[in-house]
């Protein structure tokens, strides 16, 4: 190995010993790339070596980081998150469970089917994984162990349905994705609505099966009241409408060609307010709580654009992407074969690092060699690079597995902060198995059949 392939190991192994010290995530990637960039320097200098590191590095980081306060795609990012802290004080979400339970009241499970519902509903309108497990916690947690709900079961539906604001669009994952790979954000967030349906279905399906197999895990309620088809069809609907309406006019607006996804994150703010504003929950104590929400959770996100920025130049300077690249190609498989590998190591990084640090510093690493791997995949002649957003795609379903990994799975921490007393995290914990096992089941069927990623981006420019 050269130099230089020693000091990317290092670097990597840096900056995560850096994690585990407690460091803020920003200001370890962004020490570990000056750090690395003097070690670079110094190693010219008194070693003879050409690691092709200077400090002129840095200030080529400084313009890049300049570059990144320029991008328009960006502005997306804090407009989706105060759209998602505005929905999530609006009251719908309680409406929504209120009918949508009575709906399922007289089937086992009923109640874990709706939260389902409900975290695809949130998912599809808020994008925010934290507002949604909280608030699916605060909402159907009590209400399940009051029911008899095993924790377990009543934890694991919660965190695993929390999590589907993450892929299904407006999704701020998919924003950055498409920022780092050039790609536009329209066909990722077409390719990631049947993926995320399907994983909804799953968790449903399992549900369902459970419900008949064991049904002392999720007991009926025995407080429920007579079925009446008309009214319970009219409550689903008006609860269902509001949300709807909001999802149509974001999704709506890009799928049609009518906004870019930066204008239509402004178009979910000003649904979020009247939506808000009609519920009788918009007040100055709430656009505080919301405003000091979206600052702190974009200035999180922009401090690791930061940091990674300069990690990822000083990597490259180093000749990190030529590093992966041969060791990717090195491996004895063909190119699904190597596509597997690449996802089992995303999905083992995903126990230690949290999404935002993967789609920073390893997705532009590993993109460049699925265009080398040859991979022939359909884009049914309208879409550009197909087989990019479809490993892209499958990525971001791998992604959401770190949510509910331990030992920084960010779901498991959210669900905790809210959870009564007597649930631990060991209930939680083995709640998220079945749930991971079937976002993987979702990740395979994604890997056999591209389509299901690139069907309705080509629908959608009319193929």
């Amino acid at each position: 190995m050269l130099l230089n392939d020693y000091l990317v190991v290092l670097m990597f192994l840096t900056f995560i010993c850096f994690l585990f010290t407690g460091f803020p995530v920003a200001w370890a990637l962004g020490g570990t790339g000056v750090l690395f960039a003097v070690v670079g320097y110094l190693a010219d200098q008194f070693l003879g070596t050409t690691t092709g590191l200077n400090f002129t590095v840095l200030g080529m980081a400084v313009n890049r980081i300049y570059k990144i306060m320029d991008n328009w795609v960006l502005v997306a990012i804090p407009m989706f998150i105060l759209m998602g802290l505005l929905l999530d004080k609006s009251g719908i979400a309680e409406k929504m469970m209120k009918a949508m339970q009575e709906a399922f009241g007289k089937l086992s499970g009923g109640l874990a089917i709706t939260v389902a519902l409900i975290g695809i509903v949130l998912a599809a309108s808020t994008g925010i994984v934290g507002a949604s497990v909280t608030l699916l916690a605060l909402l159907t947690l009590p209400a399940m162990l009051r029911q008899g709900y095993t924790k377990p079961i009543a934890t694991g539906i919660v965190a695993a349905s929390g999590t589907l604001g993450i892929l299904i669009p407006p999704s701020i994952m998919l924003v950055i994705m498409a920022d780092q790979l050039a790609l536009s954000v329209g066909d990722l967030f077409m390719g990631a609505v049947i993926p995320g349906l399907i994983l909804g279905v799953l968790y449903i399906v399992f549900i369902i099966v459970l419900g008949l197999i064991k049904p002392q895990t999720m007991p009926l309620d025995p407080e429920r009241k007579a079925f009446q088809l008309g009214r319970i069809l009219w409550e689903v609907f008006k609860s269902v409408l509001p949300a709807g309406s909001l999802i149509l006019a974001v999704l709506g607006s890009i799928f049609a060609g009518i906004c870019t996804p930066t204008e239509a994150s402004g178009v979910g703010v000003l649904g979020a307010c009247v939506l808000a504003l009609i519920n009788k929950q918009l007040n100055l104590g709430v656009i505080k709580g919301v405003l000091k929400g979206t600052f702190n959770t974009t200035a999180y996100i922009m401090a690791i654009f930061i940091g990674a920025t300069i990690f990822a130049l000083v990597l490259r300077s180093l000749g990190g992407d030529e590093f992966i690249t041969k060791v990717l190609n090195g491996i004895p498989f063909g190119p699904y074969g190597k596509i597997c590998t690449i996802l089992g190591f995303v999905f083992f990084l995903g126990f230690f690092l949290d999404w935002i640090e993967i789609t920073l510093i390893v997705l532009p690493l590993l993109a460049p060699v699925i265009k080398t791997l040859g991979v022939e995949i359909d884009g049914y002649g309208v879409i550009s690079e197909p087989a990019l957003v479809w490993f892209v795609l499958l990525i971001a379903v791998c992604l959401q597995t770190s949510f509910l990994t331990p030992p920084v799975g960010f779901s498991l921490f959210y669900l905790q902060g809210v959870c009564p007393p007597e649930v631990k995290l060991t209930d939680i914990y083995r709640g998220v198995v079945p749930f991971i096992i079937l976002q993987l089941i979702g990740l395979v069927l994604t890997l056999l059949y591209p389509q299901l990623v690139l069907w309705l981006p080509a629908k959608a420019y009319g193929y």
